[in-house]
């Protein structure tokens, strides 16, 4: 800000004046600093990295292998698209551990599965001894 002390008063005694002009330069010179500088800060340096690609299985019986549990409204589960109660589940685990000494387990759920029915699945696997499970985050229709 500067004082300026062109103008006079009546009685003679020159009166202050506050320029503003030259305080809107000072502004605007800082706006333009900090949006230059700020533009500056956003440069990413980054390496290159090699991700692995998927590779679609080799076969289709890994995937009939897997036993897909779905999780609906209480009391109703679906194993491998058939509907059984969750008693059943813990019996069927571990014929399928007998037939198949690794047998993958993949837990989902349709838009009715509650997260109580996900942790009872979970505990029958566990005490069916089954050592590969897997959830899925999506929901399916019931039954697929």
């Amino acid at each position: 800000m500067s004082v300026s002390t062109g103008g006079q008063s009546a009685d003679g005694v020159k009166k202050a004046r506050i320029e503003i002009i030259p305080l809107i330069d000072v502004i605007f010179f800082l706006l333009a600093t900090f949006v230059l500088f700020t533009l500056s800060l956003n440069r990413i340096q980054s390496l290159p990295v090699d991700l692995p690609q998927a590779q679609p299985s080799a076969s289709k019986s890994q995937e009939d292998d897997m036993i897909v549990i779905q999780l609906s409204e209480p009391g109703t589960a679906f194993w491998n698209k058939e509907s059984i109660a969750y008693a059943e589940i813990e019996g069927r685990l571990r014929a399928a551990l007998q037939a198949n000494l690794n047998p993958r387990v993949l837990i989902t759920g349709d838009d009715k599965a509650r997260y109580g029915a996900a942790v009872q699945a979970f505990d029958e696997v566990r005490k069916a001894g089954v050592t590969q499970v897997s959830i899925e985050t999506t929901y399916r229709p019931s039954g697929r």
